[in-house]
């Protein structure tokens, strides 16, 4: 084809023959589609189920667990929770007040704390109020027994990462509210205890709840502080029936049993995320 000038000119290609924006993203969710549903009936082809339903879904052994299951292992696993979020709460606050005060020892005392209790693990944490507690100091026993001592090493757990989340809660409450307390006659404390904190802790519940989601599965490491038959948590009363029937649907159960607490508290947490973020909007 040419001009009127008799320059030649390339034809124009007709529109919509190619893929638009949003076809290629049908296509893309397509593709993915078909992958994730190939990998499940692959699994599904392949896997034993036979084997399976026999190792971890026998109905008499699990039949074999309750009600222990729930009045003891899943009654102690709440109180070992519950206790160990009340001590790392209360002892992650004092540390988040320590981190943002003017006092320099104070700061370097919180932050020595967080870094080294954020970077051991969970399971050292427990070998230590169940070892070197007693040896460092002959003669006396936590208050509570096992309880208090699981109270104490979940809160030590937790207390480094709470108050990392309290002290983002503090800070992120806007100055003015202080100024305005301060202006009606307020003592610093007092407008810290009846003015900020409320305001930080109504930020912080989402995150707060994930770590109680965190502290009721860190309970299973109670096991190595040595525990009665009395005392014992969903993990240890799972792993024990399990050896005794040598199948592994106590296992199974127990699991379940955790995921009774932590999906309710996912979604709880969940919930006050959508909450929080349509109040900032």
């Amino acid at each position: 084809m040419t001009n009127a000038t008799g320059t030649p000119v390339s034809p124009v290609r007709p529109r919509g023959k190619g893929l638009t924006r949003r076809r290629r993203r049908r296509l893309s969710r397509g593709v993915q589609y078909a992958v994730f549903v190939a990998a499940v009936l692959a699994l599904a082809v392949t896997a034993d189920w036979g084997r399976l339903r026999n190792q971890f879904a026998q109905p008499g052994i699990a039949g074999q667990m309750f009600p222990d299951v729930i009045t003891l292992a899943l009654k102690n696993t709440v109180l070992y929770t519950l206790s160990g979020f009340a001590v790392g709460l209360v002892l992650g606050m004092v540390i988040a007040l320590m981190r943002l005060s003017s006092v320099g020892p104070y700061r370097w005392l919180a932050g020595l704390y967080i870094e080294v209790f954020r970077g051991l693990p969970a399971l050292l944490i427990f070998i230590f109020v169940g070892v070197a507690v007693p040896l460092a100091f002959p003669g006396t026993e936590v208050v509570g027994g096992t309880y208090g001592k699981v109270a104490l090493a979940l809160g030590l757990v937790s207390a480094a990462y709470m108050a990392e989340t309290i002290r983002a809660g503090l800070q992120a409450v806007p100055k003015g509210q202080t100024e305005a307390a301060r202006s009606l006659g307020f003592s610093p404390a007092r407008a810290m205890v009846s003015i900020v904190v409320p305001q930080a802790f109504r930020i912080i519940l989402p995150p707060l709840t994930n770590e109680l989601v965190q502290l009721f599965k860190d309970s299973s490491l109670v096991l190595f502080l040595g525990v009665t038959l009395e005392e014992r948590e969903l993990s240890k009363f799972g792993r024990d029936l399990a050896s005794t029937t040598a199948n592994s649907t106590p296992i199974l159960v127990a699991g379940l049993c955790y995921l009774l607490v932590t999906i309710p508290l996912g979604f709880v947490a969940r919930r006050m995320e959508a909450k929080a973020q349509e109040a900032v909007k």
